[in-house]
Order: structure tokens, then C-alpha cells, then sequence
């Protein structure tokens, strides 16, 4: 009995989120058909010209824009941001400095903080308990 390999395949939605780019401004064969994991690999090895300027200019998809302006996903949302965002727009905001940037900014700084803490917390839990006589 001979096995056949088949090729694994992913939508067009799961391929756009691992290349980083808005699904919406992709061109139209690439959101119509499946892309195997050996287009995906071709398309980050090789890019062609329409997913480099896709990563250059945008639209960015929310992930993007949000670790460009330094905020969470979950930031953007308070804010009302829920449309893609082109690195213009991205470069814009960080000009004008909105006074609901600044503020999670702010938030995002004292999440990683935090995060930062617990995981030295963990670590020096786990050293303790790995020492002999305990």
C-alpha cells in the first residue's frame, strides 16, 4: 500500500495573518484560491512586488498597526481604530500624538512591565524549588 502525501493547505485568511498583511488588499487570486505551505515558504523567501509594498505602505492589518504605534490590539479598539491603517496613517497619529495614544502607550508599557515581573517571579519560583533539600 503506497501512501500519497498531500500537500497541506491553508485559506487565503490564515495566509495573509502569517505574512503579516491585510487580507482585503491582496490581490484578488491570492484572496479567491488556498495557498499550500510551500507557497506560503515561496511567498516569505521571494516576496513579489505586491506583498512587499503590501508590508511597506499598508493597509496593515490591526496586529500591525498596533505594534507600529507601540499600543495593544485590544488599545485600538478602545480607541475606536477598527479600520486597516496605512503607514501613512500609522506616521500620522504618531505626529499628532492623540491623547488616547499616549494613554495606551502608557498601559502597554506597564502591561509588559508587569508580564516582565510575573516571569522573573515564575523563574525564581522554579530555581527554588529545583535546589536540593526541598
Amino acid at each position: 500500500m503506497k501512501s500519497h502525501q498531500t500537500a497541506q493547505t491553508m485559506k487565503p485568511a490564515t495566509a495573509a495573518k502569517k505574512l503579516g498583511v491585510y487580507l482585503p488588499a491582496t490581490p484578488a487570486e491570492f484572496q479567491e484560491g488556498v495557498v499550500t505551505r510551500q507557497e506560503l515558504n515561496a511567498l516569505q523567501a521571494d516576496p513579489p512586488a505586491w506583498l512587499e509594498e503590501l508590508r511597506r505602505n499598508g493597509p496593515h492589518p490591526r496586529p500591525v498597526v498596533a505594534a507600529k504605534l507601540g499600543v495593544s490590539i485590544s488599545g485600538l479598539a478602545r480607541a475606536g481604530v477598527t479600520e486597516a491603517l496605512t503607514s501613512e496613517q500609522i506616521e500620522a497619529l504618531k505626529q499628532d500624538r492623540p491623547e488616547w495614544l499616549e494613554k495606551e502607550r502608557v498601559t502597554q508599557a506597564e502591561v509588559r512591565k508587569e508580564t516582565a515581573r510575573i516571569k522573573r517571579r515564575d523563574a525564581e519560583r522554579a530555581a527554588s524549588s529545583d535546589e536540593p533539600g526541598r
